[in-house]
Parts: C-alpha cells; sequence; structure tokens
C-alpha cells in the first residue's frame, strides 16, 4: 500500500476543510463579525434550518439537495482514507459502520445525555452574559415533511461533523507529525469556530465537547457512538422546538 507523503497528506487536509468545515469556520467568524458591529451579540439571533422558499415543494426540494451535497465531503473523507481498498475499509477504519449497533446505540445515548443538559447551561449563561445570540433551531414553516426533514438535517450535522472533525483529523494530523494533544485542540478549535455564528458561550461549549468526543473516539476507535449522540441532541433541538417552542416560551 503506498503511503501518501506529507505534503500530499497538508494538501488533502486543506481541500477537505476547504469544502466542508474549514469553509464553514470562515463564514462563521465573518458572521459573528458582522453581528457584532450592528448590535451587541445579546441582540442578534442564529436560525439553524432557514426556510429556502414560499413555495412548500421547493422548499422541500432545496432542504433535501442541502442535505445531500452536505454529505459529499464525506465521502470525498472515505474515498481519501482507503488509500486503495475498499469503502468499506475506510468506513471500518473510522468505526463509522453498523458493527455493534446496541453499544453505539448505548454510548451515544449516555453522551447525549452528558452534553446535552451542561449545553442548556452554558447557553443561559451566555445568554445572561451577554455574549450568545438567542438561537433559533428551526423556522422552516409548519408542513408534512417538516419534521422528516429536521432529522434528516441533524443526521447530518452529525455525520459530517464527527466523520470529517474527529475520525478524519485525528487519524491525519498525526501523521502530518501533530502530538495527538495538539490534534486534539486543533479538531475541538475547528469545531467551536465553525458555531461562532452563534456567539461565544457556543463556541466554547462546544470546543469542550470536541475535547469529550475526541476522547471517546481514541479510546473507542470507533465514531459512530459520536455521530448517534450529535444527531440525537440535534433532533431534541430542532424537532423540540419546531412542535413546542413557542409554547415554552422560545419562539
Amino acid at each position: 500500500m503506498l503511503v501518501p507523503s506529507r505534503r500530499r497528506l497538508r494538501t488533502e487536509v486543506w481541500i477537505v476543510l476547504g469544502l466542508s468545515l474549514g469553509q464553514s469556520a470562515v463564514y462563521s467568524v465573518v458572521q459573528l463579525l458582522d453581528k457584532m458591529t450592528k448590535a451587541p451579540l445579546a441582540q442578534g439571533t442564529s436560525t439553524l434550518n432557514r426556510s429556502q422558499s414560499p413555495r412548500e415543494y421547493f422548499d422541500l426540494t432545496y432542504q433535501l439537495l442541502d442535505i445531500f451535497f452536505a454529505l459529499v465531503p464525506v465521502a470525498l473523507v472515505i474515498y481519501f482514507l482507503s488509500e486503495h481498498r475498499t469503502a468499506a475499509a475506510a468506513c471500518g477504519k473510522l468505526g463509522f459502520n453498523f458493527a455493534r449497533p446496541g453499544k453505539d446505540l448505548l454510548q451515544g445515548v449516555g453522551l447525549a445525555a452528558l452534553i446535552g443538559i451542561p449545553s442548556l447551561g452554558l447557553y443561559a449563561a451566555g445568554r445572561a452574559l451577554g455574549i450568545t445570540t438567542a438561537i433559533i433551531p428551526s423556522a422552516l414553516d409548519s408542513y408534512w415533511w417538516t419534521v422528516p426533514v429536521l432529522i434528516l438535517s441533524a443526521i447530518r450535522h452529525g455525520v459530517v461533523e464527527e466523520v470529517i472533525v474527529v475520525g478524519y483529523l485525528l487519524d491525519r494530523l498525526p501523521k502530518l507529525g501533530w502530538a495527538m494533544p495538539v490534534a486534539i485542540f486543533a479538531s475541538s478549535m475547528l469545531r467551536g469556530s465553525y458555531h461562532l455564528y452563534q456567539g461565544f458561550g457556543p463556541f466554547a461549549g462546544n470546543a469542550i465537547m470536541g475535547v469529550i468526543f475526541a476522547l471517546v473516539y481514541l479510546r473507542t476507535r470507533r465514531v459512530m457512538p459520536l455521530v448517534i449522540a450529535h444527531a440525537a441532541l440535534d433532533i431534541v433541538a430542532f424537532v423540540g422546538f419546531s412542535l413546542f417552542g413557542k409554547a415554552i416560551g422560545l419562539g
């Protein structure tokens, strides 16, 4: 098996990040500066799932296209990690498969509970300190497809972020000569940075989450529990707000 040179790996990492979450991080920084120069962050809002058309089935089409094309960088990562082997082998290397569904589900739900409750506290603290915008998890109109699309969107976020930010980077950065603690730090800072458009509270919370997820991954060598945990957190936020947000005064 041919081993890619460090120069080639470095170029590969830049391409992957430039097409995915690195690009999101750059936009997030610009959006944060835009919000901060308009008004105090506490007066700003961040909407996570926006309607893209007032016409129901065009909106559905746009939502599904967004989800599909967001997953293309994941396919690219699996292709790079296959290194002349099969895609199944690359997924197995990441632990991104259904080899142990019960244990992955149990670990994922446990991680979601571990992360979810403190995240609410960090959000409340950030709002009280004026360093976090008001977050609107969903602004989609109420159609028959709204909840299924929100669930697909949550799964998309879990797959993209955990496969790329944890599985991929913690494979590639050490091969570029980075010590594992430095790789974990970089991975966590990236995770925090593409949430900066929401304010400094979500940046800190997601960076901490990144460290925890990285340590779990290094122990288990499986990204699937992280995907499950991330998707579960987003499903609760997206669908819960869509169904009950206004009723509990969050809308």
